[in-house]
């Protein structure tokens, strides 16, 4: 009886000390994770006022961040995963089981359990190559079928997003067939200025060219558009209506304020130099 509470106190022991390695080895983990990012910060600080912004080397940088954010999540259930499994042995063979034939019996155990579990490895397999290929990391807004949402959290198994409206969503890694990435480099967004299809074309575009000029310097948006708007001139002629047609370039999922900012100038615009909207269809009489 003496030997069993001696075997129970040493696996409580060693259930205790693997829990302490858990607690310090993510401290570690987070700590490195934030010296790695106010590095990355400092460095690009750095870089900015020595050379100036640069889209391209804005997104190099931001794309370092997000990588040691998903290696740091990773980390952490790597870390999870192995002391379980490393506490789970030497409990077992502090109380005497062997573990030859436990593991023998596992492998034979392991091809049966193989075929009922062939989604969980399918998971942890696509979850190696995405993480591997730098397909999303964490903060990325992404596409997952139809659902759109921001990365929370990476583990080889499932992906965490988190929607618009504040739902968390658990994405198994084997499920992810197709997927788009909103945050990578920089998006672009169309937007659409319709007028009377009899107005002067090369007036309409003039005006509007000197409406957006220069906003890409101005300091409300020069920290989210990449260049300056680019009029591009007719892009549809239907019924009584003509569309002129604006370009953004904007750093990721930031082109929303600068698309609004854009019509509001535009209608300012036209509206002081009397140009006309759309014509609308006469509508019959009774």
């Amino acid at each position: 009886m003496a030997d069993f509470w001696e075997k129970l106190l040493l696996a409580v022991i060693v259930i205790a000390v693997a829990l302490l390695v858990r607690t310090v080895a993510r401290f570690v983990i987070r700590r490195s994770v934030r010296a790695l990012t106010a590095r990355q910060a400092s460095t690009d600080g750095a870089s900015s006022e020595s050379q100036g912004f640069h889209p391209r080397s804005w997104g190099a940088s931001e794309r370092q961040r997000q990588r040691i954010d998903t290696l740091g999540s990773l980390l952490r259930n790597v870390v999870d995963v192995a002391l379980v499994v490393v506490a789970l042995l030497t409990v077992l063979a502090i109380f005497g089981v062997p573990m030859g034939p436990l593991l023998a019996s596992a492998g034979v155990g392991g091809v049966a359990i193989g075929f009922g579990a062939q989604s969980l490895v399918k998971d942890y397999l696509s979850g190696i190559f995405m993480l591997s290929e730098d397909q999303f990391g964490v903060g990325d807004l992404i596409k997952v079928g139809e659902l759109t949402g921001t990365v929370q959290e990476v583990t080889l198994r499932v992906t965490q997003l988190r929607d618009p409206s504040g739902t968390a969503w658990y994405v198994r890694n084997g499920e992810i067939l197709t997927l788009g990435n909103v945050s990578q480099g920089f998006s672009t967004v169309t937007v659409d200025i319709p007028v009377a299809l009899d107005e002067d074309q090369d007036k309409v575009t003039s005006l509007l060219r000197e409406a957006v000029a220069g906003m890409a310097t101005e300091a409300e948006w020069s920290g989210k558009l990449l260049e300056e708007p680019s009029v591009l001139g007719v892009g549809d002629m239907s019924g009584g209506t003509m569309t002129i047609q604006i370009s953004l370039k904007a750093r990721p999922n930031e082109q929303w304020g600068p698309a609004r900012a854009v019509r509001e100038r535009a209608q300012r615009a036209l509206a002081e130099a009397g140009i006309r909207g759309p014509i609308l269809p006469a509508t019959p009489t009774q």
